[in-house]
């Protein structure tokens, strides 16, 4: 019997089952190596996105370490300032390097501008900080050591962004020198009027100082706002151990002050309401209480009373106080004052008030502050405002008393 030669056998594949057995095979080869060179290609790219971070990198990281490093003085030079102008954030060559388009440089540029959003430098930050913590200006000072006169020299050159501490809005700022722990002998600088960016370029010398001593000292600076009718405000302080400072030559340095450590122990409170007529053109200031005042006599307590001055611009309007209580940390007061103020005044007009300790044998001492008006202390605006929004109503509001 005759058998086709090409016929398949029973158990034989067809030529047809043959061929697609061929482009399954071939197909599942190009499918593995698509699969690897994917697989090489997200790790090409993800190297180059992560080169693309360490790149751009956060832009406030090399602020700190800028700000920080002494400006030292050539010999029969002029100081040359390293530190970076306030305001400005350092440029980095780096910001200046382009990525071609691709949707991972996308990426990038998005994770940089939330990184730019979220930087110590960012307003929103910014503010943040403000809220917990004051900001209070700082100080530029120079300090060397010559060792064939036995002399110390500190120069104190300026200050920036200082706080105002005046009703007008602005301070009378002034530095005084100390080498602690001697708190007696110290030195200072002329007062500034009306200035919140100071420039004094003072030098001082602490001479006859042999340099083993020196270096047990600690240079203290403070910065006061002057006050001609009663005691000088501290602004702020900044202190540097000498025992690490090189002394061998001038170095200057920029330093944050600090709140002082002798007024930043709590002064205590006042509770007191505002009332605002604007019919009758006035505010009846009520002075109802205060608690935990700080003890200014030797025997752990006060003779707290509070005066109330009206200014209005730069001029001293009216004063009115209440009566003193007798060795008393939370005395309460009740005490009522009206003042004549016509609207249109009211955005210049400053109420300042005075909690005093009552001294017969010297001087009277400030307890502690309080300005109110449009430009004074969150809490202070707060209140000032509310009470606008209010008329007719007595509005209180406790108010931390300051220095």
């Amino acid at each position: 019997m005759y058998r086709d030669p090409e016929a398949a056998s029973p158990g034989a594949p067809t030529r047809d089952v043959l061929l697609v057995s061929a482009i399954i095979t071939v197909s599942l080869s190009v499918t593995v190596v698509l699969c690897s060179l994917c697989h090489w290609c997200q790790r090409k790219l993800g190297k180059r996105y992560k080169n693309s971070l360490e790149t751009v990198g956060t832009p406030d990281s090399g602020r700190g370490r800028s700000e920080k490093k002494a400006i030292k003085l050539p010999a029969g030079g002029k100081a040359v300032n390293t530190a970076p102008v306030p305001g400005q954030t350092p440029h980095d060559e780096s910001d200046r390097r382009t990525e071609p388009r691709s949707s991972v440089s996308d990426l990038v540029n998005s994770l940089t501008s939330e990184m730019l959003m979220l930087s110590p430098g960012s307003e929103e930050d910014e503010a943040h900080e403000g809220c917990s913590r004051e900001n209070l200006g700082r100080i530029q000072f120079s300090v060397g050591y010559n060792f064939q006169e036995s002399t110390l020299t500190v120069k104190i050159m300026k200050a920036q962004e200082l706080p105002a501490k005046d009703f007008s809005g602005t301070s009378d700022p002034f530095v005084k020198i100390y080498l602690l722990p001697d708190k007696k002998h110290k030195l200072e600088t002329k007062v500034k009027r009306k200035n919140l960016n100071p420039h004094w370029n003072e030098t001082f010398l602490f001479e006859g100082f042999p340099y083993e001593k020196v270096v047990q000292r600690v240079l203290y600076l403070q910065v006061l706002d002057y006050d001609r009718f009663s005691r000088n405000d501290p602004i702020g302080e900044v202190s540097i151990p000498l025992n690490k400072v090189d002394l061998t030559q001038m170095q200057t340095f920029w330093k944050d002050l600090k709140p002082c450590s002798d007024g930043s122990g709590s002064r205590g409170e006042l509770l007191l309401s505002l009332c605002y007529n604007p019919s009758a053109n006035s505010i009846i200031v009520n002075i109802i209480k205060a608690r935990n005042l700080k003890a200014m006599d030797i025997g752990g307590t006060s003779d707290p009373y509070v005066k109330v001055w009206l200014m209005y611009k730069d001029k001293r309007v009216e004063k009115k106080k209440t009566v003193t209580m007798k060795r008393n940390l939370n005395p309460i007061f009740n005490e009522s004052f009206a003042f004549d103020i016509p609207t249109e005044k009211l955005r210049e007009t400053t109420i300042i008030i005075t909690v005093m300790d009552k001294d017969k044998l010297s001087r009277n001492d400030v307890i502690g502050k309080i300005y109110l008006s449009w430009k004074s202390g969150p809490g202070e605006v707060k209140h000032w405002k509310d009470m606008i929004a209010r008329p007719r109503q007595p509005v209180a509001q406790w108010h931390q008393l300051k220095a």
